[in-house]
């Protein structure tokens, strides 16, 4: 038989990713007020057909030509020259025009601006290729800046870092991760030394150490950590400085761009990666580096948490955009796919239904948690409302922003998996981007904090009472809001988040138990992730939505699926004092053995 005889499968048909989304459209609605839905909602729709197109299109060059790198011409010079794809560049490119970052910082929706800008973030960073990793540490650098940065900073380089112009247009990248202490940065062994220079950036330092994970080696600046006091300071002898790749940092127009090395910046090796391969990341070598300070001496760690907090959110959207590409994939598959000898379509078996409405489930509850805290993020920078309702929106925000990169994380892969075997072996081929989607949104694990990393950090967080009292306060006004006729409908499920919220109260104490900071972290996850689509609930019900059966349905579902009773069990086992030890040791035993 020849290939183009017999059966030929039907290509599954790709719709526009915002009107064909079952979450944003009515989420955004709710989210933003009527004038601003009605005036962005166009622009979405339009760039949802970009993506599709254009946008899908450009990635294809990006797999062809990966990053390279040249260390030396034929000379023997050092040049450590880094080649990155048409495709790549033209990502970038096609990111910044849509206003991604700047749409945050002209501010013209006011706290609403970072809500407007991440829809577009989550419909395209599926097929963004991991381009909005140098993009996030840009937002979170012109953060920094426009919090300490002096005039002349935010002048020449905040302006470009937010410009939707792409031949001026800056990115940057954060330069943190070194090999003595990954996450942890008190062991951070580059040294900064005054030049003993003012320039109209700030004091000059000459810096020197090797950052060990550099994911934004093609950009124009980056900020970093070094070392202005004691090793036996820890973190506190760190600080925080603006470094450019190359110098000159403004070129005349008519000369080439200069090489890293113009700055004393080598390049050790490009990162032979699991996935983001698109993405340049490297080892860098700082040796006589210049660079300025930002802020005051000794406060790097403190100076540098805005990049964290909000590279944190968009790495909780690249876990969600993902998941949103593979499950649009499933879905549209099953329209298409036959079975019982070509009698019944997937989308008409209720077995198949089934496993693709618990991959929906999963996807609407990360949406509606990972849109709460961009709303927060928005009130936070806006700084609107009363003393106590901005102080209430920062507890929660220190809270929850660890929380959504970690639990969106760890549930999206898992999805995502689901979406991929939903279509049996063409799911498993290379050309439909489940692989792709997959290991790229797998490093969400690890970038900016594992699991234990932020469940560690929650623990911080949680240790000032206020910061927890205004997380469960909130949860608990949610629950009370509810309308009498709906609050009996769900009063099962009222009766587990109480128990959740209760079991949460008691858990930060002095003496936590070592077992307990992950399996906590992932009940806050569930617990949040069930209030927000509560309210959401809550407001199709009363505005007598067309989807309010669906919306009351979906939070119901959510509190079995999220596994809330579960993680109170987990919890409690890990507040007991009697089995902790014994777990402890038998822990041991399983990983090492019994001869340790």
């Amino acid at each position: 038989m020849r290939i183009e005889e017999g059966f030929q499968q039907i290509p599954f048909p790709q719709s526009n990713v915002y009107t064909s989304d079952p979450v944003l459209p009515g989420l955004l609605r709710r989210l933003l007020p009527r004038c601003t839905f009605e005036e962005v909602e166009p622009d979405l729709i339009r760039f949802g057909d970009e993506v599709i197109t254009t946008i899908r299109a450009l990635g294809d060059g990006t797999k062809i030509y990966p990053p390279q790198l040249v260390q030396f011409d034929q000379w023997g010079r050092r040049v450590d020259e880094l080649h990155t794809s048409e495709g790549w560049r033209n990502l970038k490119a096609v990111a910044q025009k849509e206003g991604i970052p700047s749409i945050f910082y002209e501010r013209k929706f006011k706290e609403f601006s970072r809500i407007y800008g991440f829809a577009k973030v989550i419909l395209m960073v599926g097929d963004s290729h991991e381009v909005f990793c140098p993009l996030s540490m840009t937002d979170g650098t012109a953060r920094i800046i426009e919090l300490i940065g002096n005039e002349q900073i935010k002048k020449d380089i905040l302006s470009r870092l937010i410009s939707r112009d792409p031949a001026t247009a800056f990115t940057a990248g954060q330069w943190m991760t070194e090999r003595p202490g990954g996450s942890d940065v008190s062991l951070t062994e580059t040294n900064a030394t005054s030049a003993g220079e003012t320039t109209s950036y700030g004091h000059k330092y000459c810096l020197d150490g090797f950052k060990w994970f550099s994911s934004a080696t093609d950009s124009e600046i980056s900020v970093a950590l070094a070392r202005t006091g004691t090793l036996e300071q820890g973190s506190r002898g760190l600080s925080l400085f603006l470094i450019p790749l190359r110098l000159p940092l403004f070129p005349s127009p008519n000369s080439p761009k200069p090489r890293s090395t113009s700055n004393n910046i080598f390049v050790h090796r490009l990162k032979n990666k699991v996935g983001t391969h698109a993405l340049p990341t490297a080892e860098l070598s700082l040796q006589g580096t210049e660079g300025y300070l930002l802020g005051e001496l000794g406060k790097g760690v403190k100076n540098i948490t805005p990049v964290l907090n909000i590279t944190r959110v968009w790495s909780s959207t690249a876990s969600v955009g993902n998941l949103r590409k593979c499950l649009a994939i499933a879905t549209s598959y099953a329209t298409v796919r036959r079975i019982q000898s070509g009698k019944t379509l997937l989308k008409d078996a209720p077995i198949h239904v089934a496993q693709l409405a618990e991959i929906n489930l999963l996807y609407r509850a990360l949406v509606h948690f990972v849109f709460g805290i961009i709303a927060l993020l928005g009130k936070a920078e806006c700084g609107e409302g009363t003393k106590e309702q901005k102080e209430n929106v920062e507890r929660r925000l220190r809270i929850l922003t660890p929380v959504v990169k970690a639990y969106a994380a760890e549930k999206a892969c898992a999805g995502m998996e689901e979406a991929m075997a939903s279509l049996g072996g063409a799911g498993y081929m290379e050309e439909n981007g489940f692989g792709r989607s997959i290991r790229d949104a797998l490093v969400e694990k690890i970038w900016e904090g594992t699991v234990t990393v932020l469940a560690l950090d929650l623990v911080r967080s949680a240790a000032d009472p206020k910061n927890l009292k205004a997380f469960i306060s909130w949860a608990r006004s949610v629950i009370t809001s509810t309308p009498s006729g709906l609050s009996q409908e769900l009063k099962a499920s009222f009766s587990i988040l109480d128990e959740a919220l209760v079991e949460l109260s008691t858990t930060y104490t002095k003496q936590i138990s070592p077992l307990v900071p992950r399996p906590a972290l992932v009940l806050v996850g569930s617990i949040a992730s069930s209030v927000y689509l509560l309210e959401h609930a809550i407001w199709s019900y009363t505005q007598k939505e067309t989807e309010a059966g669906l919306d009351v349905e979906v939070f119901s579902r959510w509190i079995v699926q999220s596994g809330l009773e579960g993680n109170i069990a987990e919890v409690k086992k890990a507040k007991n004092a009697d089995l902790v030890q014994e777990r402890v040791k038998a822990n041991e035993k399983l990983v090492f053995g019994t001869k340790l």
